[in-house]
């Protein structure tokens, strides 16, 4: 067979990726309806090297190399005839992300992630805009009409600037966060006894809605069964002590795990399921309620993650990766539960797929302003996506979510136009920073700027 289907060209940015990169590796192993190429490109060209060889050692192990990994330096050659492209990168490194997370805490600022909301996510945004701007302007040049999933964070702002660099690009935002919902209300239809045997969480259907990593769900179901009621039991029976799922990973020895009390505990406040981990969402909400300082942390059972956790696990994925290319460990293929590849075969016409996905609003959060990215539910389907119109949020989480999707906004117009000090007031009007008189936030504004950003960043605005 010699179609269209055989000829695919992916273009992945941040090809050298330890993570992404090797989900897509993973799940393209079983992949027997499309083929093709895969350019990797990455600023560390070798990190591209090595995934070129682990991907094509994978791909002749698992389904005879019908998908061929090649990396190189040169973002155009990546891009050219480019049918879809993968951007996933980390903005600057983990020695800036240290300074986004830890440098507010000399100020009693405690942040569990510190990539989308609070002074980390403003000042990672600071750092990415210039750098999808330019991501953006790549793609207008030499493949404009490539379908483009992001991965990077902060979701929204990338997204954003995607489009208001090149409104004509056609891109959306990827997260996770919602299919481990999806997982939780699978285990709370198990506990209930409204399901017998495995579900498999794509079966969960839910009615998403919000901004990423601040996602809700205002209807749940599986089947013919409302999950809601079931979930609302299950908040009264857990949001107090917390649950835990069976297996070697909890809050107390993992730093991406929880008790899931945040989760419920909104739900508890506000009537919906909170669609993201707990580490996430507490960023979103008022300092007081969940981040007050570690102590409190512990108490809701989740973890602040310090970078250092980071830079250290960066050295065992390099370590890893070695092996990985020289050929003494396998990287062994894995269903990775991703939806990458299944909105990939959407838009090739391979069958519609309804999941959730960030996109500039035009209606599907119909209480919001229009042009800021928001994630809902959307269709796929042969060369379109579609999404879905919701109902909105209630007033109280509306208030909420909005103060931070205008900081979005606020944050993308300060880089766009290099202005210094609307950069400042943004970051004045986060809810974190607003506990702070205003010479201690400029204090630590100039601060993180100087240690994060480069010397020009603001070149316009002083």
């Amino acid at each position: 067979m010699n179609t269209v289907l055989d000829r695919i060209k992916i273009c992945y940015i941040g090809g050298g990726s330890r993570n992404w990169a090797w989900v897509l590796i993973q799940d393209l192993a079983f992949e027997k309806e499309i083929a093709g190429t895969i350019h990797l490109y990455d600023l560390k060209e070798s990190a591209a090297r090595d995934n070129e060889i682990i991907g094509n050692r994978v791909m002749a192990e698992n389904n005879r190399g019908r998908w061929t990994f090649s990396a190189g330096p040169s973002l155009e050659d990546a891009l050219i005839g480019s049918d879809f492209v993968f951007i996933s990168i980390l903005p600057g490194d983990f020695e800036e992300m240290a300074v986004d997370v830890h440098e507010p805490e000399k100020y009693g600022i405690y942040q569990s992630v510190g990539d989308t909301a609070g002074p980390g996510g403003l000042m990672r945004a600071l750092r990415t805009i210039p750098q999808f701007r330019e991501i953006a302007r790549a793609i207008k040049t030499w493949a404009p009409d490539a379908w483009v999933l992001n991965y990077t964070n902060p979701m929204s702002v990338c997204t954003r600037t995607l489009y208001r660099e090149f409104p004509e690009i056609k891109a959306f935002g990827c997260c996770h966060e919602v299919f481990n919902t999806q997982k939780l209300l699978r285990t709370v239809l198990e506990e209930a006894g409204a399901a017998a045997g495995t579900i498999n969480r794509e079966e969960i259907k839910t009615r998403v809605l919000g901004i990423n990593h601040f996602t809700w769900i205002d209807r749940a179901s599986w089947k013919n069964i409302d999950i809601v009621p079931y979930y609302a039991e299950f908040a009264e029976k857990y949001a107090d002590k917390g649950f835990e799922a069976p297996g070697e990973k909890n809050w107390e020895n993992d730093y991406f795990s929880s008790a899931e009390r945040v989760k419920l505990d909104l739900f508890r406040r506000y009537g919906l399921i909170a669609a993201a981990g707990d580490r996430h969402l507490a960023e979103f909400c008022p300092r007081s309620w969940y981040l007050a300082n570690p102590e409190q942390v512990r108490e809701w059972k989740f973890s602040l993650t310090p970078v250092s956790y980071r830079i250290e696990n960066r050295k065992k994925l390099e370590a890893k990766a070695a092996a990985y290319r020289d050929g003494k460990e396998k990287l062994l293929p894995v269903h990775s539960g991703e939806e990458g590849l299944r909105i990939m075969k959407a838009l090739l016409g391979l069958g519609n797929l309804v999941t959730n996905v960030n996109l500039p609003n035009k209606g599907q959060m119909p209480d919001f302003p229009l042009g800021p990215v928001v994630e809902t539910n959307a269709e796929f389907s042969r060369d379109n996506i579609q999404p879905l119109v919701s109902d909105g949020l209630p007033g109280d989480i509306r208030n909420l979510t909005l103060h931070h999707l205008y900081n979005q906004e606020g944050i993308v117009e300060a880089a766009f136009g290099e202005d210094r000090e609307k950069a400042f007031r943004v970051f004045l009007n986060d809810p974190s920073i607003q506990t702070l008189c205003r010479d201690q936030a400029r204090e630590l504004f100039a601060s993180m700027t100087a240690k994060t950003l480069p010397p020009r960043h603001f070149a316009l605005g002083g």
